[in-house]
């Protein structure tokens, strides 16, 4: 029996919508109406510090401009520490979350110790220097533990719909990353994996930028015994500094003067059709342009495994 498709766009409220978010947005809505399945957003403000008053709803606004109304009310993630809570508590249970105490410069002078002082896509690899204990330092952060019960590294292949087969090593190129943050906060990777799971997510479509995360997911995933959805990873849109285009460097609120045209260049994006018709019709053509799209990446895939 087939799992009926649940998908989901989860943008952050640290400002409108832009370019790239539109990308995401519209290929995820699309992703779910050709499947005939339901759509979902979720504002992911857990990262309080970062977030704008006023972002989420004016994010809502823009999206309903754009003809892309979720099936079901918003959800934010602020409202579901008691779900992180529990599922952290599980982890650290089972031995796979444990209290660490160190700070980024500790984490630099034990990787420089090691000859490991190299950042990755500017993240430090976590050395486990607090695996076996605090050693007398207060506990700052909570890790989730990357090591495999005998020891060894932990693997993690996995497939995505549009980049084909993945693989990580996520001990050797992650290390034990992070679960909730010295600040207190919930980190991305656990809010978001207990969020898939509450509301039965079956596929995730987001921007290639996140593609990364999605092996620390899959660990989480299957450390507390819930389903990996399907993945697919959309291209980016790059600033004219070649740069992924975010609101970090500057990226510019959505001209929503005239949607059609927004949507009609973040189907560019996606290689999608150029078509001529009213908002609605021109959202039906695009359905079925992905459902052709994707149909025929799917034969592909197959014909080259």
């Amino acid at each position: 029996m087939s799992v009926a498709y649940r998908g989901r766009f989860a943008p952050s409220p640290t400002g409108p919508l832009h370019a790239g978010s539109l990308v995401a947005a519209l290929a995820s809505w699309l992703d779910a109406r050709a499947h005939g399945g339901t759509w979902l957003v979720r504002i992911e403000d857990v990262d309080t510090p970062r977030c704008v008053p006023g972002a989420d709803e004016l994010i809502l606004q823009q999206l309903a401009a754009c003809g892309l109304v979720p099936d079901e009310p918003p959800v934010w993630q602020s409202q579901h520490g008691a779900a992180y809570q529990k599922a952290l508590d599980t982890l650290i249970a089972q031995g796979a979350a444990y209290p660490c105490g160190c700070s980024r410069s500790d984490i630099e002078r034990a990787l420089a110790a090691s000859g490991r002082s190299k950042p990755r896509h500017g993240e430090l690899v976590y050395p486990g220097t607090c695996r076996d204990g605090l050693h007398g330092k207060p506990a700052r952060a909570v890790r989730c533990l990357t090591a495999a019960p005998d020891g060894g590294d932990i693997e993690i292949a996995w497939y995505d719909r549009r980049l084909g087969a993945q693989h990580q090593n996520l001990t050797q190129e992650v290390g034990d990353f992070v679960l909730r943050r010295a600040d207190g906060l919930w980190s991305y990777q656990l809010a978001v994996v207990v969020d898939d799971a509450a509301q039965g997510i079956t596929h995730v479509v987001r921007g290639e930028d996140l593609a990364d995360n999605t092996p620390r997911q899959i660990h989480l995933q299957r450390l507390l015994g819930w389903p990996t959805p399907s993945y697919l990873h959309t291209p980016l849109v790059l600033g004219p500094n070649g740069e992924k285009l975010s609101k970090q460097n500057g990226a510019q609120a959505l001209d929503l003067r005239d949607p059609l045209l927004a949507l009609r260049t973040s189907a560019g994006a996606l290689a999608l059709p150029d078509v001529t018709a009213h908002q609605t019709d021109w959202l039906a053509a695009m359905v079925a342009a992905w459902r052709d799209q994707r149909g025929a990446e799917s034969t592909r895939s197959t014909q080259a495994t």
